[in-house]
């Protein structure tokens, strides 16, 4: 899928009008069938099944949060499909509105921006189940899965779901990471594709439970592991592909510790630097290739690499200083390629600049408990956006680094150590 770009000077975007906040309107039913129809076709292939749990404590027309995993673009067609027969509201980021805003929102969307602060996403939510007394299907997550395990939740969740008052449902995947991965560079894997639809919390239980209880309830609902998954039920993934793009999530060689020298290609991710390969077997399980398996498993090493990364930042050795291309989110007509710049990210937050010098923004480390952060952005590239309610700079590395997984990384280490007013 791609979006639509135009090429614009820093100032001419600046001067171009904003659009105002607009509240969500009724989910049309026709739109909705045609959703499922379309989605009909990739989940055959899949051989989709949905397992459903507790439902009947549900009424048919009755308003309900749901709360889904986020692991590929096939998440929409299962909700399309598994949820047809109710009206609901997809919480969405607001670049999914560029260039098709009216369609988005004839379908339900409730456009946001990740990981800022959006005063107007709440108002909205509790508009809907109210006043439109539609249900609200949300992706708690905000970004896929790197690893194929589960991302922050954000804190004020539980007490949003307080506010709305309406029952929680949770569908959780399984088989949707393993066909699609995002690292893999949209190469789809011939791999069955299932969902669990279980309903969670009842308005009673919400109300005797505090926002943190509510927290972590949903914190074990959201605790999965893909791979793990995989190799438990003896899952095989047999494409010759499924090593492509992994130097994305593991970027730092368990070996040498270099940095920037992994590639994955066909079956095998190698370091270029100590030339050091690991075979991504079928199973799921990693295996080194004439040397010590330092790691079996993706999950373990990208877990490692966010270790090293916060002792990084305890140390104060951290940094981030990259050449990239930018663009500009301010309305929903398209996306704006404003020019050329530097982003660095310390233990001080991060700082854009560029655009023949006009532009300079700064974001400090609390803005945000995670950071948005793609692969492969919209077929554009790899991708990290900062910014605020105003506007929001996507930027693209302009040479290839393997920085994204790492950033992210850093930018939810560098929050908890701020929260917790660790002494950088």
């Amino acid at each position: 899928m791609k979006i639509k770009t135009k090429e614009k000077s820093y100032a001419e975007v600046l001067a171009l009008p904003r659009e105002g906040h607009q509240k969500p309107v009724r989910q049309l039913k026709a739109f909705r069938m045609l959703l499922k129809l379309v989605s009909y076709f990739d989940l055959r292939a899949t051989k989709f099944t949905c397992e459903r749990i507790g439902m009947e404590k549900l009424g048919d027309k009755e308003p309900c949060l749901i709360l889904m995993n986020h692991s590929s673009f096939i998440d929409l067609e299962i909700a399309a499909d598994i949820l047809s027969d109710r009206e609901y509201h997809i919480v969405c980021t607001l670049d999914g509105f560029v260039g098709k805003k009216l369609l988005m929102r004839l379908l339900g969307c409730i456009s946001t921006k990740k990981f800022i602060n959006d005063i107007h996403l709440v108002k909205d939510m509790h508009y809907t189940v109210s006043r439109l007394k539609a249900s609200i299907l949300m992706y708690p997550e905000a970004s896929y899965s790197f690893d194929g395990t589960q991302t922050p939740l954000p804190e004020s969740l539980g007490k949003c779901i307080k506010l709305l008052k309406v029952p929680v449902v949770m569908i959780r995947t399984q088989g949707a990471f393993l066909r699609d991965p995002l690292y893999n560079g949209l190469q789809r894997r011939k791999v069955k594709v299932s969902a669990k639809m279980e309903y969670l919390l009842s308005p009673e239980e919400i109300g005797q439970k505090s926002a943190t209880e509510i927290n972590k309830v949903l914190q074990e609902a959201f605790t999965f592991d893909n791979f793990k998954e995989q190799q438990e039920q003896g899952i095989l993934v047999k494409e010759q592909f499924r090593a492509d793009g992994l130097q994305r999530v593991l970027y730092r060689c368990p070996h040498c510790e270099s940095e920037g020298e992994m590639h994955g290609e066909g079956i095998k991710i190698t370091c270029h630097a100590c030339q050091q390969s690991y075979e991504l077997l079928e199973t799921g399980y990693l295996q080194a290739i004439g040397g010590e398996t330092k790691f079996s498993h993706i999950p373990d090493w990208y877990r490692w690499e966010r270790e090293c990364v916060r002792r990084d930042l305890e140390e104060g050795t951290y940094e981030l200083d990259i050449e990239v291309d930018i663009y500009m989110l301010i309305d929903t007509k398209c996306i704006y390629k404003v020019g050329e710049g530097r982003l660095r990210h310390t233990k001080e937050g991060f700082h854009l600049t560029g655009c023949d010098g006009q532009l300079d923004y700064r974001q400090l480390p609390q803005a945000s408990y995670s950071l948005y952060s793609d692969f492969y952005w919209y077929e554009i590239g790899d991708m990290i956006s900062i910014g605020d309610e105003q506007v929001q700079y996507y930027c693209f590395p302009k040479h290839g680094e393997n920085v994204v997984a790492k950033t992210r990384l850093a930018a939810e280490e560098l929050y908890k150590l701020r929260k917790n007013k660790f002494a950088l």
